[in-house]
């Protein structure tokens, strides 16, 4: 009985460390500071006819440091490098690059690579659902391109991203095979535009 006492025990101050999703996403930016995720990406339009799914993998490294490729239906590159955030659409052949100040708020990958949520997005918890822990992000930025961001956080760990666009899309992400503080290369936050690609500054 003292062994079963102490494990509910231990396992009640697991749990409260985590009790809600802004001490997750705060254990998250704090303890987590690279880290390499499979996800799914699941869009659906505005009136919820429409589906397209995506599947890539995900890495990040902070500060500000992250690399987003899409391997399935259509090949896209996502790269921030800490001063320019890279878009490569190797289907157009065409690479849009900005200055990584510009995209924190703007890219939900910034956001996740970032040191601190407070400057750039009002935060609140939400009622957990799925098993995870939830927060809600709202740009401050006027200009940003997605109007609001549902973080779910397993433990510390990234689970999931739901994002609500300024036009009514929805994008859902579930990451999985999630690596926190995963050792990575220094050269995967580094992009050198292909020769012959149009690049567009924004």
């Amino acid at each position: 009985m003292k062994k079963v006492m102490t494990a509910v025990m231990a396992m009640s101050v697991s749990l409260g460390v985590w009790a809600d999703g802004l001490s997750a996403l705060k254990g998250f930016v704090s303890d987590v500071k690279s880290g390499k995720a499979a996800f799914t990406q699941t869009v659906t339009s505005p009136d919820g006819l429409k589906t397209k799914t995506s599947q890539g993998t995900f890495e990040f490294q902070r500060p500000q440091q992250f690399r987003f490729e899409y391997a399935k239906p259509n090949a896209q590159l996502i790269v921030g490098d800490g001063r320019k955030v890279w878009l490569h659409d190797i289907d157009l052949d065409q690479v849009t690059v900005r200055n990584a100040d510009a995209a924190v708020g703007a890219t939900p990958a910034a956001l996740l690579a970032g040191l601190s949520f407070d400057k750039e997005f009002q935060l609140r918890n939400l009622p957990g659902r799925d098993g995870l822990e939830w927060v809600e992000a709202v740009p401050r930025q006027k200009e940003s391109s997605f109007k609001s961001v549902r973080i779910g956080l397993r433990g510390k760990d990234l689970a999931v991203l739901e994002i609500d666009d300024h036009f009514g899309q929805k994008s859902r992400l579930v990451f999985s095979q999630v690596v926190s503080n995963a050792p990575l290369a220094a050269d995967r936050f580094k992009f050198v535009p292909p020769k012959g690609v149009d690049v567009v500054q924004q």
